[in-house]
């Protein structure tokens, strides 16, 4: 336990040292990031979370202080940790796209000036640290103790798979004076009506009060926790380390500031990319539900039992296909150009 201690506490050091590199010694004033800037750090984080990957895979047992191992069984150990990490952050990495779609809806539903994208992001970023970090022990917690959760996320995944899969288009706009968390807000707060130059709060006539972009921010972080109930579990379907989880996790949406900048302008060209994190999702739901299916109701129907084990290897292939297809069928099948009305 201490190695793990240790290891998280070397792992959110470094997480909070990149991050304030972001914003205080890089990012001082608020402005609109140029697309240079976007793929600068997009590189960063995504080389970041490749250089865990090769830790694990070279020194993984570390991690959780493992010194018995030897020879083929250390390098196994090894393999299986990374790989395990691996999927999940791609995982991650791609149901965060979905997300971005959603970010841009709250921008240009509150109006919000570009300038202030990134402090919000920022901020609502760090907030998702914090949340996935209870969110996953406590389901990690849940999973060891009640092994019937995993299936109940197996359909949560599905359920979420095929909701989106029928999804409309502009079924992400918000509506300001019907969001729950702006209705929840406005009453029980004193609400400005400028940005204040980008402050999140301000104190007028001896009463704090909160401004416009506080609100976003609240909403961004809302929308956060939904988009939790679907990646977190789908992790989840790899592995059930819950310091894997939390790793591949957090790496994959510390880059998500970068990344919605460097697609925020060329979303609507992938066209498919939505139907793919919609069989994506479904696929790893059914890959939960599959030893459940083959164990226990196969052979109620006569059907011989299968254990319904997919491999890691086999999941992350499975995985890198559909994504691949969905970009490569939105490239060669784009979207039709919207006729103007008059």
């Amino acid at each position: 336990m201490s190695s793990e201690i240790i290891f998280m506490g070397g792992f959110l050091v470094l997480v909070t040292a990149m991050l304030a590199i972001d914003l205080g010694l890089v990012n001082k004033k608020d402005h609109v990031v140029s697309l240079r800037e976007a793929l600068t750090w997009t590189c960063v984080w995504i080389g970041t979370a490749m250089l865990f990957y090769l830790f694990l895979l070279f020194r993984g047992e570390l991690l959780h202080g493992v010194t018995d191992l030897s020879g083929a069984e250390l390098a196994e150990y090894r393999r299986t940790l990374s790989l395990e990490y691996l999927t999940g952050y791609l995982i991650e990495k791609a149901l965060s796209i979905d997300n971005i779609f959603v970010m841009i809806m709250i921008f240009l539903s509150f109006r919000v000036e570009p300038r202030y994208y990134h402090k919000i992001l920022f901020w609502g970023i760090l907030g998702a640290v914090v949340m996935r970090f209870a969110f996953i022990f406590t389901a990690a917690a849940l999973v060891s103790r009640f092994a019937w959760v995993l299936w109940i996320f197996g359909v949560i995944l599905v359920v979420s798979g095929i909701k989106m899969f029928f999804h409309k288009e502009g079924d992400e706009s918000v509506d300001m004076k019907r969001h729950p968390v702006v209705r929840f807000v406005s009453k029980r707060f004193r609400m400005t009506r400028s940005d204040y130059d980008g402050r999140f709060f301000v104190r007028l006539r001896n009463h704090l009060y909160l401004t416009p972009l506080f609100l976003v921010l609240l909403v961004i972080e809302g929308s956060d926790v939904i988009f939790a109930v679907d990646s977190i579990p789908a992790i989840f379907s790899v592995t059930l380390d819950p310091y894997i989880v939390f790793f591949s996790n957090i790496f994959a949406i510390l880059g998500l500031r970068s990344l919605f900048f460097v697609l925020s302008g060329i979303m609507d060209k992938f066209a498919w990319l939505k139907t793919g994190l919609a069989v994506l999702l479904t696929f790893i739901g059914a890959k939960m539900l599959l030893p459940v299916v083959g164990t226990k109701l196969f052979p109620l129907i006569g059907a011989p039992a299968f254990d319904g084990h997919i491999s890691t290897p086999v999941s992350l292939a499975i995985i890198v296909g559909i994504l691949a297809v969905s970009v490569v069928a939105s490239l060669v099948f784009p979207p039709k150009p919207k006729e103007l009305t008059y």
